[in-house]
């Protein structure tokens, strides 16, 4: 197991889902917790169940100003940061781009990409400074589909994380020898709470409304494990990536998909 006992990990999209089950990971490995979530309720929630030790803030990954406090309280309560991980996203709902009224395709674009991609690069930027003083890490999070090919999600949500592939090898190749970049690309979270744009009306649905039979059913038909993870599950990926003792990973993707680019293509299972 690894073990970041001591580290100082910085984390996006804390709340819920994904960016929840990594915190909650972490913890278990020592890790000293800064977490960052722009939910209001999560927040009290977050400090509520991970108690004094942990700096908890509320802010945008789209506002500059919110990242630099964040940074700032992180380093005033911990003395600096080793590792910033973005878990933070938004999805389309699936929607074909064709299904799409014509005239709010432009607002909902910027609202995928400014939280899916935008937010992980002004994270990046404003940690650089503090996380290469300590030889860190940052560590981001892609998808097993949609990065890499069609109908992991509608347009909007496959442009984003196509380009978080973009973001992860050119931050990578900037940010050289001192801040090592990566990613995760995750295959469905059981405990999802990932939401739509507002600008298509979708903010109130979330991937956890989708009945779990059904969600386990479309698991089992693309992956070779039958099984849908947890948040937390996904843990150990970003804990080796995370780990200050790694010193040999940058500008790569760790495919967390439980079989998905291997599943058969002749062979019935």
């Amino acid at each position: 197991m690894t073990d970041l006992t001591g580290a100082i990990v910085a984390l996006t999209g804390s709340g819920s889902g994904l960016g929840l089950g990594l915190a909650r990971y972490f913890r278990t490995l020592g890790a000293k917790l800064a977490l960052l979530d722009i939910s209001a309720d999560k927040v009290v929630a977050l400090q509520r169940a991970f108690g004094e030790d942990t700096l908890v803030m509320q802010g945008d990954v789209r506002d500059i100003d919110a990242l630099k406090a964040f940074r700032d309280a992180t380093v005033a309560k911990f003395g600096g940061v080793d590792c910033l991980v973005g878990a933070q996203g938004i999805f389309d709902g699936n929607r074909p781009i064709s299904e799409l009224p014509l005239e709010k395709i432009p607002a909902a674009f910027d609202e995928v990409m400014r939280i899916n991609v935008l937010g992980y690069i002004l994270s990046a930027v404003v940690f650089r400074e503090e996380l290469a003083k300590r030889n860190g890490s940052i560590t981001l999070t892609a998808s097993s589909n949609a990065s890499y090919c069609a109908d992991g999600g509608g347009l909007l949500y496959t442009a984003s994380k196509h380009s978080v592939l973009g973001v992860v090898r050119q931050l990578a190749f900037e940010f050289a020898p001192a801040v090592r970049v990566n990613a995760v690309s995750p295959c469905g979270i059981a405990d999802s709470d990932l939401r739509g744009p507002g600008a298509l009306g979708l903010e109130g649905e979330s991937q956890n409304d989708i009945p779990k039979d059904s969600f386990m059913a479309m698991i089992r038909k693309v992956t070779l494990l039958d099984h849908l993870p947890t948040g937390a599950e996904y843990g150990p990926a970003y804990a080796l990536l995370a780990d200050p003792k790694q010193r040999i990973l940058t500008g790569e993707i760790i495919m967390a998909d439980q079989g998905l680019a291997n599943r058969p293509i002749i062979s019935a299972r």
